[in-house]
């Protein structure tokens, strides 16, 4: 192979729209192994695996990537949200084999729509309950809890034959910034880091898992430079002292805390040079900047920057993963959530005294305000409230209602003080139940479910008997 074949071996670009682009079926057909779809080319899961079938007809062996978390972050049921609770309600039943039950499900439906690849579980502890990004993705704040969690969600995952991703390494949890859009910093100590941080990490590898995703985060207690630019991070600790031997994948290198200041090609550049495998590039790359991606690759080679053995060790470790992919399962994987799945995620939901009163004498026909602000970047426009005909409006806005009860629905309402002014407000007035589909600490919400994925609004529902 030519280094410019093991280059582009390394790349995973995404592509715009729901067919697959000519350009993209031209690189596959000559060296490129991998691809991974976003939310704006679903439909529904029989046009996904048209796509996937698409992507096959050109190179069999093709890795196939999407953020298929289960909970708030999916891709399959990107049109509907997921049918499976996330890591955090996982977490709070804390029933390994639930847990384990889950991933295997996930695993199935990627491989209903031609899968191979799902960059989960999320294997950050949220220790900051202000985290814009990760909340209720993370299986909760204590290292041992999300330890467990992450290793039977694998297990479940792989035991269908999907390569599962642990991210976002080395912990993206004590952040209040998102890398989409900025540069977090964890200024964690060392033994904070290697207690708390890295636990679920260790419990990912103890449990095989075929990928690692990175973070675009500096942790000043291990280097100066974001995660995915580390050679400290990723070849000193994840590949020396973590003893990880699969393959390292960076997070989207279009996102700010890559590439914000460099651009993309470089921070390709630096990442390769930090020990990643395959470099995930969002869906704007195209095949323009595919080329400039490879010729800053070759250019860095000639300049002695990056070695040509870490660009070839890497293709190995792509084409490796790609050869063991697995064959589509028939769409008929694809289930729904299960009655038993809807009763103990209720039973994870905490419900402070007013939902009591509430629940005990239900009022009839109450009215629904939506607060809606801007879509957490990962997870996109996935829909998520569960009631028909609700009123949205901004956190802190005020509307006004006829009188009756109130149903106040959001998600992560204690990020922020506009939440509660519109809170306050319809209380004035109103009886109110607040119901707080995201992260919460039970400061606001009467009911709180930690996580707004389908099957958690259909908890919702059967509990409130709409």
């Amino acid at each position: 192979m030519s280094l410019l074949a093991d280059a582009r071996a390394t790349l995973m670009p995404g592509f715009r729209g729901t067919e697959l682009p000519a350009w993209m079926s031209a690189l596959l057909a000559d060296g490129l192994v991998s691809c991974c779809l976003y939310g704006e080319n679903v439909v529904d899961p029989a046009q996904l695996r048209t796509l996937t079938d698409a992507v096959r007809a050109v190179r069999a062996d093709a890795i196939v990537a999407l953020d298929e978390e289960g909970g708030d972050v999916t891709r399959v049921h990107y049109a509907t949200g997921s049918p499976f609770p996330g890591a955090a309600v996982l977490g709070r039943a804390d029933d390994i084999g639930w847990t384990r039950s889950v991933g295997e499900r996930v695993g199935q439906h990627v491989r209903a729509i031609g899968g191979t690849m799902t960059f989960g579980p999320v294997a950050d502890v949220n220790v900051d309950p202000d985290n814009p990004v990760i909340g209720v993705r993370s299986a909760g704040a204590d290292a041992a809890l999300a330890a467990r969690h992450v290793a039977a969600w694998i297990e479940g995952a792989q035991r269908t034959g999907v390569a599962a991703s642990a991210k976002h390494f080395p912990g993206h949890g004590d952040t209040a910034v998102d890398s989409h859009v900025g540069l977090p910093v964890v200024h964690a100590d060392l033994e904070t880091l290697r207690g708390r941080e890295l636990a679920p990490f260790r419990a990912a590898v103890d449990a095989g898992v075929a990928s690692i995703m990175t973070s675009h985060i500096v942790v000043p207690a291990l280097d100066s430079e974001p995660a995915t630019h580390s050679r400290v991070i990723l070849t000193e600790l994840l590949r020396g002292e973590l003893g990880f031997e699969g393959v390292i994948v960076s997070d989207a290198l279009d996102m700010a805390g890559a590439s914000g200041t460099i651009g993309i090609p470089e921070a390709a550049v630096r990442a390769l040079a930090a020990g990643c495998d395959l470099l995930c590039l969002g869906t704007a790359t195209g095949a323009e900047g595919i080329a400039a991606i490879e010729r800053a690759v070759l250019a860095a080679v000639d300049d002695g920057r990056l070695d040509a053995e870490r660009v070839r060790d890497a293709a190995l470790r792509t084409r490796a993963l790609a050869a063991g992919g697995p064959a589509p399962m028939p769409l008929t994987a694809i289930g729904d959530a299960t009655d038993d799945d809807l009763a103990r995620i209720r039973s994870t939901f905490l419900v402070r005294e007013r939902a009591h009163r509430w629940l005990a004498s239900p009022p009839a026909a109450p009215a629904v305000v939506r607060l809606e602000r801007a879509a957490n970047i990962a997870a996109g426009a996935v829909p998520w409230d569960p009631f028909a005909g609700s009123l949205v409006v901004e956190p802190g806005a005020v509307p006004r209602l006829p009188a009756g009860p109130v149903i106040v629905l959001g998600k992560d309402l204690e990020r922020g003080p506009e939440a509660a002014v519109t809170i306050a407000a319809l209380r004035e007035w109103h009886e109110v139940l607040v119901v707080d589909m995201g992260w919460s600490r039970g400061e606001l919400a009467d009911i709180a479910t930690f996580g707004a994925s389908r099957a958690c609004g259909l908890a919702l529902r059967g509990m409130l008997a709409r």
